[in-house]
């Protein structure tokens, strides 16, 4: 990202602004020195180039205050409890209070709304994914979840070889995609879709994998 300003000084200020974090912690080439050319003629402006790599920690205060403004504005009732890092390119967000089983809503399909909006957000301004937890929603989900997985793995994949999922939606089908690709490092996995409805394949990596779509 290329920033230009009249000084050097007010370049780095424009990008520390830009980045929210201070100027001392802007790492940054100079790309043009400033110049007052002659006689007012040929005046040259400053640019620096500076590398975008956001950092959670330094962004986890700014999030959180930009999502507590959200939902005072917003018709739910809903505490922003916890803004943090995941890991390196996941911020971990967790929501509860008075309005938080609406928020979820039946089946979840709320929750996925507002999960797919917050990485949108997210990830268009700082590159960031979202793991997003509403009043121990996810923890009940990844627990359920993890139960089908080890079923499907012990009664499908290990007496055949290949096998598919039950339907899946929104963050579930994401969740059981890297459970299943953790478990199974040398199975082909991907995901399928037929009827509207996804599902989870799982083959040999290096066969046709278009006829592993069993039940």
């Amino acid at each position: 990202m290329k920033i230009e300003a009249k000084t050097l000084e007010e370049a780095y200020e424009k990008a520390a602004e830009t980045l929210h974090c201070s100027v001392a912690d802007i790492e940054a080439e100079i790309i043009q020195y400033p110049s007052k050319g002659v006689f007012g003629l040929f005046a040259k402006s400053a640019i620096i180039k500076v590398d975008e790599c956001f950092e959670i920690e330094k962004l986890k205060d700014l999030i959180k205050d930009e999502l507590t403004v959200l939902f005072e504005k917003s018709c739910f009732n809903i505490e922003v409890k916890e803004v943090s890092k995941y890991n390196e390119d996941t911020v971990f967000i967790k929501l509860d209070g008075e309005d938080a089983a609406l928020l979820i809503g039946r089946e979840g399909y709320r929750y996925n709304a507002l999960n797919y909006m917050l990485y949108s957000w997210l990830h268009q301004k700082y590159g960031f994914k979202v793991k997003l937890e509403i009043a121990e929603f996810l923890k009940t989900q990844e627990e359920k979840l993890n139960e089908y997985i080890e079923f499907f793995i012990n009664e499908k994949i290990e007496p055949r070889g290949y096998g598919r999922t039950k339907a899946l939606n929104g963050v579930l089908l994401y969740m059981a995609l890297d459970m299943l690709r953790e478990k199974l490092p040398d199975k082909y996995i991907g995901i399928k879709e037929r009827n509207g409805e996804k599902y989870i394949i799982i083959g040999d990596k290096y066969e046709n994998n278009s006829g592993n779509s069993h039940a």
